[in-house]
């Protein structure tokens, strides 16, 4: 079996898309990975709607490169989304009836008022090439689901825990001071990447930024970070001894994503087209291609429409609804709406389309499958795994070498990226607004925990109490270049080895 031939697993997760707003009208058809007959994605038909204020808003193709507002994606705007205006959850009990009816409601409540049904727009084919390349050479599941209704943070968790450890909202300043302050943020059975040290398994992460998200959690060392401009240099060596490699996106968190990779809704898509286009590029003109397996998938909806209704989860079994990390009362019995999700290797037959459930505790339950290792969780126990695709003895060899250029209006998206990346942090949007809310405290546990890294243990005290007192986001962006100076000698004796 082609799983007995894997060495080497690569999951590059983006930011905040539904299945529907970036393949909903993809028209894609070819073999249904479980029973061989013909089949079709289950995207839209066009007649999806939600209604506002007396109006109706269609789904239509034709999504913007940059929204020109970032939706909802908290708690309580995706259980709008999901169940409408007036839905309320009750804490420890079942999720609401979903009806999918408050996306557009959703958005006119936060930024978007003024163009509510742009929130409705959804991509074409044509203005995703590189997506709609691999979706027909390898395989597209169209139902990958988030891990719960809810933001980033705990979402990301779930493909490092297969668990948020409770956690259902995205994180403060102060949340994140206490993790530090007490012994960090833990999961009751650990993380894959401690399971994969203790039976000896190599991993390597890379990140578009100084501080990819994984950095923050415990057991993760500079040593193990690489900047993802090395990637491809690092793929053409002799050898490449990792077995686990996550990529992160550039974030561009301080200057709300414009200039990031990772396909936040107020970054350009095409940044984001360009990043899966370099990372399938350099896997398959490497060594390693045969015995790799290739996973991208996106974190989360970031309230874009989605029509498929979640079902029922299993909940992870490792903490209670009286978790510290949790605000809502969340069992984490429910699933969040639908991602895209594209499986690639040379040892899967081409064009499938995965009808499975999968969410994102099917990372660590396809690394238990393959490297023979014991589920984290509940959630991951039940989890479907990528490994069953592997079924081909030989690797095909008619598999692209290169994809289809990028549709932007940028000379060169990615390098643009990299460069903004490589460079302090020089300017900050909204730079008095709260340093709390969305993705900026994760960054600074992030930044923190590097901090700490290469700080003397005799000042983790004084470090602690620094971050506590960022208010701003301007103090958040003092704070990431005073960190990004202190560890850059790390950084570059990292670098060339």
């Amino acid at each position: 079996m082609g799983s007995n031939q894997i060495q080497h697993v690569f999951v590059l997760m983006l930011e905040n898309r539904s299945f529907d707003h970036m393949l909903g009208f993809s028209g894609l058809t070819g073999t249904d990975a479980s029973t061989g007959a013909s089949t079709k994605i289950n995207g839209l038909i066009g007649t999806e709607l939600n209604t506002y204020n007396g109006q109706t808003f269609s789904v239509s193709p034709g999504a913007p490169d940059r929204m020109p507002a970032d939706p909802g994606h908290e708690f309580s705007n995706v259980l709008l989304q999901l169940c409408g205006q007036g839905a309320s959850y009750p804490s420890g009990g079942a999720y609401p009836v979903i009806n999918n009816s408050g996306y557009v409601a959703s958005y006119a409540d936060g930024d978007g008022a003024t163009n509510p049904g742009v929130l409705m727009n959804c991509y074409s084919p044509t203005q995703l090439p590189v997506m709609h390349a691999l979706a027909t050479e390898f395989v597209v599941c169209d139902n990958w689901h988030a891990s719960m209704p809810g933001p980033t943070w705990p979402n990301r968790m779930f493909i490092h825990a297969a668990s948020s450890s409770g956690l259902d909202h995205s994180p403060s300043i102060a949340e994140i001071a206490d993790w530090e302050a007490l012994a960090g943020f833990s999961f009751r059975n650990g993380t894959i990447f401690d399971a994969l040290h203790e039976k000896g398994i190599t991993r390597r992460l890379y990140g578009g930024d100084d501080f990819p998200m994984v950095s923050a959690l415990k057991g993760i060392h500079l040593t193990d970070i690489r900047h993802y401009s090395q990637f491809a240099a690092d793929l053409e060596q002799a050898t490449y001894p990792f077995s686990y490699v996550f990529i992160e996106p550039s974030y561009d968190v301080a200057n709300d994503y414009t200039n990031g990779t990772s396909q936040h809704p107020l970054a350009d898509v095409n940044r984001g087209e360009a990043l899966i286009k370099a990372t399938y590029e350099a896997i398959r003109g490497s060594a390693f291609w045969e015995s790799s397996l290739l996973i991208i998938t996106w974190d989360e909806h970031g309230g874009f429409y989605d029509h498929v209704i979640p079902g029922d989860a299993v909940a992870p079994g490792d903490t209670g609804t009286d978790s510290d990390h949790n605000t809502n009362g969340f069992t984490f019995e429910k699933y969040g709406p639908r991602v895209p999700a594209l499986f690639i290797s040379s040892l899967i037959p081409g064009n499938l389309i995965d009808h499975r459930i999968y969410d994102h505790a099917s990372i660590p339950a396809t690394l238990e499958a393959l490297f023979s290792l014991n589920a984290l969780t509940k959630r991951d126990a039940s989890a479907s795994s990528v490994a069953s695709l592997l079924t081909l003895t030989a690797s095909r060899k008619n598999t692209p070498e290169t994809l289809p250029a990028v549709a932007s209006t940028e000379a060169a998206p990615l390098a643009a990226a990299a460069a903004d990346a490589a460079a302090p942090i020089a300017s900050v949007s909204r730079p008095d607004d709260s340093a709390d809310g969305g993705n900026l405290p994760g960054i600074i546990q992030a930044a923190l925990r590097q901090d700490l890294e290469v700080s003397p243990s005799v000042q983790r005290p004084a470090i602690i109490a620094r971050v506590r007192l960022i208010k701003t986001r301007s103090e958040a962006t003092q704070y990431l270049n005073e960190v990004r100076s202190k560890v850059a000698p790390v950084r570059e004796a990292i670098a060339v080895k």
